[in-house]
């Protein structure tokens, strides 16, 4: 009988002693390599997998240990997928409550407004910790893979900042910036001016992007839009330089010259009338509505004032002595 009592007395100051090296584990500081310690799981990860991975990044305690800890909570199967990184008092509750929380450790991107996708995509090469599954796409497979097959990329994506987690894939980015702009898109359109000479969304987005790259200041981007608009109507060449050196593309070397004004092609807006054929930069959402609901103006011209300005011209005469006066000085 006494022996009977000692061996539950030893048994249970066994368990008493496993608790508090439990307890003790459990909300002491993770030792660590380094400063940080960074995983990303992916989904399908089983506990265990990820336990040796946090292992594996610097975190210096025993893996069956993680392991048999997010398996003994009860909260294994919650854990999420992403990107996370803990650092110096870090306990291992800590660290399972930040991965089923899905506390991740996130990471930026940003398109510009007046970007090409040449930039945008030079933009992705650059962003950190992004996994770039498009790098060996071309611009054409990119919106095929988007569900766009035959569609330009210019103009597609909506330039905004783009959080994401590390270790996520560039097209993942791409996708969010492909539905954002069709919406804003949508949106714009809907919202159209019923008397504009645009036949389409494809159009509208067209000329916005002209009206972004045309625009120095915020203040005259309904103007600008109102002078291409009119210029529609009338049938006359939009005679913009945005489009030419856009056509020229990595030919462009920063000076636009005479000839490349006069040579025709179907960017060159000064040999041709109407829109050229597609975007050729992204448009903020300013730009969308200022295409879809320009600034009333009889103003058929309009010339850089040096300060981010236009100055505009309802007559020939009248523009051509704005120009003496921006761009010439004043001189013939």
């Amino acid at each position: 009988m006494r022996f009977g009592r000692l061996l539950l007395l030893v048994g249970l100051a066994a368990v008493v002693a496993v608790v508090s090296l439990a307890s003790s584990w459990l909300t002491r500081p993770l030792a660590l390599a380094a400063e940080t310690a960074e995983v990303s799981i992916e989904p399908g990860r089983t506990p265990r997998e990820i336990a040796d991975a946090w292992v594996n990044a610097g975190v210096q305690t025993s893996p069956l240990l993680l392991y048999e800890w997010f398996r003994w909570s009860g909260r294994a199967r919650q854990i999420r997928a992403g990107s996370y990184e803990i650092g110096a008092g870090t306990t291992p509750i800590r660290l399972l409550d930040k991965m089923v929380r899905g506390d991740e450790t996130l990471a930026a991107v940003r398109f510009n407004e007046g970007w090409t996708f040449r930039q945008i995509r030079a933009e992705l090469a650059r962003a950190e910790s992004l996994r770039p599954s498009t790098a060996s796409l071309s611009d054409g497979e990119v919106m095929t893979v988007l569900g766009a097959a035959g569609v330009s990329p210019e103009g597609r994506f909506h330039p905004d900042t783009y959080l994401y987690s590390k270790g996520s894939s560039d097209l993942a980015v791409l996708k969010r910036a492909f539905r954002a702009m069709e919406r804003r898109l949508a949106e714009a359109w809907q919202d159209r001016d019923p008397a504009t000479p645009l036949h389409s969304a494809e159009e509208a987005l067209t000329l916005a992007s002209i009206v972004e790259k045309e625009t120095g200041t915020a203040a005259d981007r309904g103007r600008v839009a109102g002078v291409f608009v009119n210029r529609l109507r009338l049938g006359m060449p939009l005679q913009t330089d945005p489009t030419v050196i856009f056509g020229l593309g990595t030919a462009f070397d920063g000076n636009l010259r005479k000839r490349d004004l006069l040579a025709d092609g179907p960017y060159n807006t000064y040999t041709r009338t109407g829109l050229p054929p597609t975007p050729i930069a992204v448009p903020g959402k300013a730009s969308l509505l200022a295409a879809v609901r320009p600034e009333p103006t009889k103003a058929l011209y309009f010339v850089a004032r040096g300060d981010g300005s236009s100055e505009f011209s309802e007559t020939l005469a009248d523009h051509n002595r704005a120009v003496n006066r921006f761009q010439r000085k004043g001189s013939q």
